[in-house]
């Protein structure tokens, strides 16, 4: 008995000493990144990039109307030992959630799409199998407030994607909500897969089509696509999974691919509101953000604009591995201090002024 008791408070021991570990000592890599001297150019900080174990990097940056430039470091195909592309097509991940939801709106300001209509009453077919379908709005979907279960969240989900939406939507039919619609917020992929089953509701077309029309088209963002089988493979950056030798790439997750240059050139419009007309502006201010991060297997990436030095800075990384967060917090490190890198640079244009 006394050994039973010994040896449990040993394992309790263990236990605390792991969680105070886990707290107290961040992975290595964390400290080197958050430590390591800050260098004086973001071409340098790319190339340190891939001392994360990162196996390649693209970044972006677009400052103050100037002509933007592209980094690159790694490897576009490790297999094939192809240098990284400033120009590669990339697996944006749910960064395309910004570009369906200013197409929601646009719907919104020509009065074919309300934000305060509910589902049920745009799909009746489906009030039985989604939770509060009769009280969850657009509005609720596009701000992730609707309580409804991720269906990426499916186990084996990533393993074995569904073939189309409709069998994704599918996972969570009959599912229970997180949470009475409107209670509090909770990201859910699924938002977004019915915000495009919405639109194409609306328009009676494929909801990339009426992207493509009131989007991609005026932006001339002509490499930016809704799916694999609308490029060159050849064009599309390698995609790699810690621990595995496959390269994602080929497989369909159903995620638009881009440039780094298409994404930076949409987030200056999206945040100049020149991809908007009329009210859509005002509106889009009261439903959703301006900025996004996007992960999937293989594909890390991150789009932001910074108004205190004007810039807009896309990141892309093409490693990733959900076991734990220390591959996409060593991402955002590294994002951060290429923020760090242009506000220094700036600082010191402007005392030479």
């Amino acid at each position: 008995m006394r050994q039973g008791r010994v040896t449990l408070i040993l394992r309790i021991c263990a236990l605390v000493a792991g969680l105070v570990a886990t707290v107290m000592l961040p992975p290595w890599s964390l400290l080197f990144a958050w430590l390591a001297p800050l260098p004086d150019s973001v071409d340098k900080e790319v190339q340190h990039a891939l001392e994360h174990g990162f196996d390649g990097i693209i970044v972006y940056v677009e400052q103050g109307g100037q002509p933007p430039s592209v980094y690159s470091a790694g490897w576009h195909d490790r297999e094939a030992r192809i240098p990284a592309k400033g120009d590669a097509l990339f697996k944006i991940a749910s960064i395309n959630k910004l570009y369906l939801a200013v197409a929601a709106v646009k719907l919104v300001e020509q009065s074919r799409l309300s934000l305060d209509v509910t589902l049920s009453e745009y799909f009746p077919r489906w009030a039985g199998r989604i939770p509060y379908a009769d009280k969850i709005t657009v509005r609720h979907l596009i701000q992730h407030r609707s309580g409804l279960a991720n269906f990426t969240d499916t186990p084996g989900y990533w393993q074995d994607p569904p073939a189309n939406s409709d069998d994704a939507l599918a996972l969570i039919f009959d599912q229970p909500a997180s949470f009475a619609p409107g209670q509090t917020y909770g990201y859910s992929n699924t938002n977004y897969l019915l915000i495009g089953a919405l639109i194409e509701h609306t328009t009676g077309q494929p909801y990339q089509r009426f992207i493509d029309k009131a989007i991609l088209g005026p932006l001339a963002l002509y490499n930016t696509f809704h799916a694999l089988d609308e490029v060159d493979i050849s064009r599309v950056m390698g995609g790699y999974y810690v621990g595995l030798d496959e390269n994602l790439k080929t497989t369909d997750y159903g995620s638009m691919l881009a440039t780094a240059a298409d994404v930076g050139r949409f987030i200056r419009a999206l945040n100049d509101g020149s991809v908007f007309s009329g009210q859509e502006q005002a509106i889009y201010d009261d439903v959703y953000v301006y900025e996004h991060t996007g992960l999937i297997p293989g594909y890390q990436s991150i789009a932001r604009y910074h108004p205190d030095i004007d810039a807009v800075v896309v990141q892309f990384i093409n490693t990733t591995d959900f076991s734990d967060y220390t591959h996409w917090a060593l991402s955002e490190r590294v994002y951060s201090r290429i923020i760090e890198i242009l506000r220094r640079q700036q600082a010191l244009q402007k005392q030479d002024e």
